[in-house]
This record gives structure tokens, C-alpha cells and sequence, in this order.
């Protein structure tokens, strides 16, 4: 299994940090973070990984190359050019995936899940998993009573896309094995997101909740979340 790492963004939210680094490069609790992510992937036995790059893409190269990889095999998907949302931008990355599971993840998002029990849960069916959980939020990923995707819905603004069902807060994680793979390469079009993309496929190919155990997560997306960020972080 290879792994993706959406680093593309430009984090507006994170700004004055951002006017002048990446993202992926914005330090907590001591590391970038970029590599919180890869060395999660490496624990979980995860060794080859690409990461895309648009806002600031030469610190993020140099980054890389200067760490060996932090113990990793990285290719660089550059968007310098164009930034194409989650699901160009894993479309744009498929030459470097063969015919195998994908799990792609956002750079911003730190969470304690076990990454072996995912994949060992993806293993066991080999159907694409969404990492799930029961958080509070606005938009939610709808869920029948197999655990399949079947809606997505806004409560805020009563947005509804498919059927309703359990609503469960999506976190950017993701197993894709290769049939769903194989159906994103034939998108035409070039910046789409992922959601979006699942929303198209659910009634074609089974998309399955994940909700891992004891689960805890948090986006570190805006610059007054950092401190708390810090010391969850350190708690992992």
C-alpha cells in the first residue's frame, strides 16, 4: 500500500505563518507538519508516499530532501501551476500508483487512530474505507445501516445531496482500493474534490464508514487553534 499526503494548500487561516512557508512545513511541538504525517505512515509501515506541493513548493522539496524523507521513499506531484482540490490532485498523482490501495490523507489533520487496524480493517474486505467519526460539525457524510455512503448534508444551511442516514463527520483520511481508483482516472475534469467524487460514485461502488476506536483528532487550520494543536500533538 502507498499513501498520498495533501499538502497542496495554501492556509489562509494560518496566516502571518503562511505568507512565508507552507502549510505543510508550519512547526508543532517541535516538527513540521509534514512530518508528523509521514512518520505516522512509516510506523504503520508505510514507505512510499507522495506528497503535492502548490504554495511555497520549493521549501517543501528542500524540506524533504534535507531530511532524507524522514526515514521515507517521497515523490513531489507538483501544482505550482494550478491547485486542483483533493481529488485532482490524487488524480494528477495515479502514475505513481499501480494497481493497488491508496490512503490519502490531509497534511493539517493530527489524530491518534491506529493507521495497521485501518489497513488491516481495509484487508479484510478490501472495500474503500472513510475515516468517520460522531464529532460535531456542519456538514456531515450520510451512512445507511451497512455502514455504506449514501448522502452528504449541510445542517447549517439544510444542503442535502443523496439520501439522509447517520451522519458521521468525515476527517480527510481515506483507503481507496483500486476499483475506486480506476473510476477517478476517468474523471475528465482536472480540480475536483474528493467528496464530491464520492458523492458521484456511491450508487456505482461501495464506500464504507470507518470509525475507529476511542478516537480523537484535530484540525490544525487556524493560527489560534496552534497552542492547543501543541499540546495535542504532544499528547500522541
Amino acid at each position: 500500500m502507498r499513501a498520498m499526503i495533501f499538502a497542496a494548500g495554501l492556509g489562509t487561516r494560518l496566516k502571518p505563518l503562511t505568507e512565508t512557508m507552507p502549510k505543510a512545513l508550519v512547526p508543532l511541538a517541535g516538527k513540521p507538519l509534514l512530518q508528523w504525517q509521514v512518520e505516522q505512515l512509516h510506523n504503520a509501515g508505510i514507505t512510499d508516499i507522495v506528497v503535492n506541493v502548490h504554495h511555497f513548493p520549493d521549501q517543501i522539496i528542500d524540506a524533504i530532501r534535507t531530511n532524507n524523507g524522514w526515514g521515507c521513499n517521497i515523490i513531489v506531484s507538483d501544482e505550482r501551476d494550478a491547485l486542483l482540490e483533493t481529488g485532482g490532485g490524487l488524480r494528477k498523482a495515479m502514475k505513481w500508483f499501480e494497481n493497488e490501495p491508496v490512503l490519502a490523507c490531509n497534511v493539517d489533520i493530527l489524530s491518534n487512530i491506529n493507521l495497521r487496524d485501518l489497513i488491516n480493517a481495509y484487508k479484510q474486505t478490501g472495500t474503500s474505507l472513510l475515516v468517520v467519526s460522531e464529532r460535531t460539525t456542519q456538514r456531515y457524510l450520510c451512512f445507511n445501516e451497512q455502514g455504506l455512503l449514501q448522502g452528504w448534508t449541510n445542517i447549517a444551511t439544510g444542503e442535502q445531496k443523496g439520501a439522509d442516514g447517520r451522519h458521521l463527520a468525515f476527517s480527510g483520511l481515506q483507503i481507496l482500493n483500486p476499483a475506486t481508483l480506476a473510476l477517478l482516472r476517468q474523471k475528465t475534469e482536472d480540480k475536483f474534490s474528493l467528496i464530491s467524487f464520492y458523492l458521484d460514485i456511491m450508487d456505482t461502488i461501495p464506500l464504507r464508514a470507518y470509525v475507529p476506536a476511542n478516537y480523537s483528532m484535530m484540525d490544525v487550520g487556524k493560527i489560534e487553534q496552534l497552542v492547543e494543536a501543541e499540546r495535542f500533538a504532544e499528547s500522541l
